[in-house]
């Protein structure tokens, strides 16, 4: 059921103000009148409008000043004015100042009722538009990737914008970034998600198999090819294909490839006969595509095939401020999965976490975590249950700062802070929680080193 819109109108003719109401309350939304400009700006402050209509001369306070103080309070409230004393010059500064319309009277109001409803519908709009960046802004999970820093949400609208489309896609990141995970969002949020999903990693067939594991091939088409074989392409077809470490796929076969996106046919290794094919190619690698054209790996032509729409993955150390809703993730699967009763991580351990490299990214994390569980002798884990150790043969802080013994106490301290203030890209809130402080702390330390962010 919609919700009823609440207007308020401002008015200091009380014959304006009862036929307002008594046609506005007829059409379906509740109404509050003032006879004044002061009043109508307190009761726009005591409730909650979506439409207000506003007389141009008010005994007080001139509706312009009106309109002005009540775009100050909210810029999404949609204001219309009204005036007996229409002219070019007050409909512009009208529109100037924020004003949905300006309307002269007299006038009918079955006129008025349609900018009205146009003014209600373009605010649904723009909360519903705003509703969804909200969404996406704060959501933690999608898709079953996790992450809400501002790279990850970055990535959840991309998804959202070409999932539904047939576009060829190009996931780039290193290893253990998780792009296989970005490649099922797009193929399940896709028209294509209850056609088959077929993954083949470029890099993990054999050279002389890969062709026919690709496209299939006929019986006698080589020693050893016993029967018909369909292909994985065909498996696709109808659905998505992944093609992992595309930049690994063996140059010769490149452009059969090639031909079989262009052209939607391809031939089974041994066959004349053409095959039609649809299917929405997903590819990913490791390395920078770029570079593996440079190094003539990968075939320029077949790179602006795959890569209409390129996804950038960013390493786990530059989204530090994940770490710690991946490790919280992970620390729950992993408890679950060997029946045990963690509680979380201790600050010297968050600390480790926030101040390793991940050079395995997520995936290391994912592997450090179940490997901290298994060894944990308690329902905490400790930094000394982390395989990655930070230990040199000089003083540590807790948070895995290396500190020459020559340094005081503060010098240690601001150190340590700022080194964790890069490492979550200058996230306040990220940072406090690597070091176990409340946030009002670690302002008035930022601000004591006079530290800059």
């Amino acid at each position: 059921m919609k919700k009823q819109q609440n207007v308020l109108v401002i008015d200091d003719e009380e014959q304006m103000l009862d036929s307002l109401r008594l046609n506005l309350q007829q059409t379906g939304y509740s109404v509050t009148t003032a006879s004044s400009g002061a009043e109508g700006i307190a009761l726009y402050d005591a409730g909650d409008f979506n439409l207000v209509l506003c007389d141009l001369q008010l005994p007080d306070i001139p509706g312009l000043e009106v309109l002005r103080k009540l775009k100050e309070k909210d810029p999404a409230t949609e204001v219309i004015i009204i005036s007996a004393y229409g002219s070019i010059e007050n409909a512009v500064e009208a529109t100037k100042g924020g004003a949905f319309h300006f309307v002269e009277k007299p006038f009918e109001f079955d006129e008025l009722q349609l900018l009205i409803d146009r003014a209600i519908e373009r605010q649904e709009l723009i909360e519903e538009s705003e509703g969804l960046r909200r969404t996406l802004r704060d959501r933690t999970t999608y898709s079953n990737i996790i992450g809400r820093s501002k790279k990850m949400q970055t990535i959840y609208e991309m998804i959202e914008a070409v999932a539904k489309s047939d576009a060829n896609i190009l996931i780039v990141g290193e290893s253990g970034t998780g792009k296989e995970l970005i490649a099922n969002a797009i193929h399940y949020n896709s028209h294509r998600s209850k056609g088959k999903f077929v993954k083949v990693n470029c890099s993990a067939l054999p050279k002389e198999l890969i062709e026919s594991e690709l496209f299939g091939h006929t019986k006698g088409a080589f020693t050893g090819a016993a029967r018909d074989k369909e292909g994985l392409i065909a498996g696709a077809n109808g659905g998505s294909l992944l093609l992992d470490e595309i930049a690994e796929m063996p140059l010769e076969l490149q452009p059969k490839l090639l031909r079989a996106l262009q052209e939607r046919i391809y031939y089974r290794l041994g066959s004349e006969q053409p095959i039609e094919v649809d299917f929405r190619l997903i590819c990913s690698t490791n390395q920078n595509p770029l570079d593996a054209v440079r190094g003539g790996s990968l075939r320029e032509d077949l790179y602006y095939r795959v890569s209409t729409i390129t996804i950038e993955l960013p390493p786990l150390r530059e989204r530090a401020e994940d770490i710690q809703l991946l490790a919280d993730h992970f620390l729950k699967t992993f408890s679950d999965k060997y029946g045990k009763q963690m509680q979380g991580f201790s600050q010297p351990a968050r600390a480790s976490m926030y101040n390793h490299q991940w050079p395995g990214n997520v995936r290391e994390l994912e592997s450090a975590i179940e490997r901290a569980v298994l060894l944990s002798k308690s329902d905490v884990v400790e930094a000394t249950d982390f395989q990655f150790t930070l230990i040199e043969p000089q003083a540590h802080s807790d948070n895995g700062f290396v500190a020459p013994s020559n340094m005081t106490l503060e010098e240690i301290e601001r150190a340590v802070i700022e080194q964790t203030l890069k490492r979550t890209n200058g996230n306040k809130q990220a940072a406090a929680k690597a070091l176990g402080i409340y946030r009002p702390r670690l302002y008035s330390k930022i601000q004591k080193y006079n530290l800059t962010v």
